[in-house]
């Protein structure tokens, strides 16, 4: 592990009243132990996962829209409202890292293209399966990224990466996940909604629910419950639901 504490700098916070802030989980933070390499930010759309993911790669030095200290591109809103007011505790810091955001991965990928274009800048596609991602379905320029782009003592930040994702490629993500845990001494913190991904073993999971932050169990999660009771109810789970 790398990244030890998120702390939020309360004394220099100007509104409490305002965005990032109004949100709940974020508001009444105070700090975030890390114990895990591999760590989830789970909740509602809107509870503030995202918010402090992006904070904390906008600390990190990553580009807000996706990418890693070295890439620079202008995407409109790529900004952090919250990561002023955030401190990182490191032990020891490293730089090397990605910050993944599934919602802009297209500006990213577009960026790549544009250096590929310029002798200057040319980047042959080494660090993402040898072709332009936007050639590659969207699930599969996920996976090119994670296979070819991650390794050695590095943090990454992934926002939903289950986005582009079918179930299989989850499974095959999760054989990803832990052999770069395993044999690159790489740390994860991932914001998602996937129940697969959730499922990893020994992960520490954050809940964003509720107005707080409180690690949580994966049987405890809305994700694992309300699928479980789908697949194990479904007839009646969708009388119900569709009912006029």
């Amino acid at each position: 592990m790398f990244l030890k504490k998120i702390s939020v700098l309360k004394s220099e916070i100007p509104a409490k009243e305002k965005y990032p802030f109004s949100i709940p989980a974020i508001r009444n933070l105070n700090s975030l132990d890390l114990t895990s390499n591999i760590t989830f930010f789970v909740g509602e759309n809107g509870s503030g996962k995202s918010t402090l993911l992006e904070a904390i790669a906008d600390k990190c030095g990553f580009h807000a829209a996706g990418g890693s200290r070295h890439n620079q591109y202008d995407v409109h809103g790529a900004h952090s409202d919250l990561g002023d007011y955030l401190r990182l505790s490191w032990m020891p810091k490293v730089t090397n890292g990605f910050f993944l955001r599934a919602e802009s991965f297209y500006h990213f990928a577009t960026y790549l293209d544009k250096l590929e274009e310029d002798p200057y800048t040319r980047s042959n596609y080494r660090h993402y399966g040898g072709k332009s991602l936007l050639e590659q379905s969207h699930g599969e320029s996920f996976l090119s990224l994670f296979l070819n782009r991650f390794s050695g003592q590095a943090i990454y930040l992934l926002d939903e990466p289950e986005a582009a994702l079918s179930p299989q490629r989850q499974l095959t993500f999760l054989r990803i996940l832990h052999d770069l845990n395993k044999t690159q001494q790489c740390q994860f913190l991932i914001a998602t909604h996937s129940p697969i991904l959730l499922g990893y073993p020994h992960a520490k999971i954050w809940s964003f629910d509720h107005g707080s932050i409180k690690e949580i169990d994966y049987e405890q999660t809305d994700h694992y419950q309300i699928t479980k009771y789908f697949l194990n109810n479904r007839e009646n789970m969708l009388k119900e639901l569709l009912k006029d």
